[in-house]
């Protein structure tokens, strides 16, 4: 008898040779950041981490979507932490710890990307995207500060200018325009996306293992490199922010599917 989808893990790992694979398998919920999908992301993330084996390492979901970020229909927030903001940074933790994993990661985003997914993908050194696929932030569309390091991460990215417009919009962009802000390295056809991903991984796996380690240590520590601190930095605002009557009616009209109304209170 075939398991039970809800019987195998939400995240799992597997290496390919040289590539090690971080795999969200949560199709039927967007592969949101439910505490399920959280907890075993944090495992997969720590055996990526310690495969001694693995020259480079790939991110892809299941199904249509990479990550749609939080699960609205369940609570925003997780983890046991008494304070608001230490809830809020307590749940983009296991997508931040992406950042120890010492080979090069390869973001295959099969298809969208939104919220703390967007950040997850983010987090890679190198992406792949769906041409066809949404990305974005699209906190500001939901009463919501922005939480993941993301403020940290896309001015970074793709520019200051370019980065303000998308995060005060809270506007997605297809796969085609993120290739034409250098938001990710190639955009090509659904079919293709996790081909692709695995060529490049293969072509990284072929050089030397112990000279692409130093080559990504040293290029993150000269760019003093510190998403993690950011998203601390962003948790309390964020957690202020989802008290308020705009994060609620946010979150009411994304779960109706309508535009929403804000009064700025």
């Amino acid at each position: 008898m075939a398991a039970d989808m809800n019987e195998l893990p939400a995240v799992r790992y597997e290496r390919h040779g040289w590539v090690g694979e971080i795999v969200l398998d949560r199709p039927d919920n967007r592969n949101s950041m439910t505490p399920e999908l959280l907890t075993a992301f944090a495992t997969a993330v720590a055996s990526a981490r310690e495969d001694r084996e693995a020259r480079c390492v790939l991110i892809r979901g299941e199904g249509r979507c990479f990550s749609a970020g939080a699960d609205f229909k369940a609570a925003v927030q997780h983890g046991d932490a008494a304070l608001p903001h230490e809830r809020s940074f307590a749940m983009y933790r296991p997508f931040l710890a992406v950042a120890e994993i010492p080979v090069p990661v390869i973001g295959a985003l099969n298809g969208h990307a939104v919220g703390g997914g967007f950040g997850l993908a983010l987090m890679t050194d190198l992406r792949i995207a769906n041409r066809e696929a949404k990305y974005g932030a699209n906190f500001a569309r939901l009463g919501l500060g922005a939480g993941m390091g993301i403020t940290y991460l896309l001015p970074r990215l793709v520019g200051v200018s370019r980065a303000a417009e998308l995060l005060f919009t809270g506007r997605l962009i297809d796969g085609a325009e993120a290739e034409r802000i250098g938001l990710v390295s190639e955009a090509v056809a659904a079919g293709e996306v996790l081909p692709r991903a695995r060529a490049l991984a293969d072509e990284i796996a072929r050089c030397a293992p112990l000279a692409v380690r130093a080559i990504k240590e040293g290029m993150y520590r000269a760019l003093d490199w510190a998403p993690a601190r950011a998203a601390r930095l962003e948790a309390p605002i964020q957690a202020e922010t989802l008290m308020t009557d705009d994060a609620r009616e946010g979150m009411a009209a994304l779960l109706e599917k309508r535009e929403p109304t804000f009064r700025g209170a």
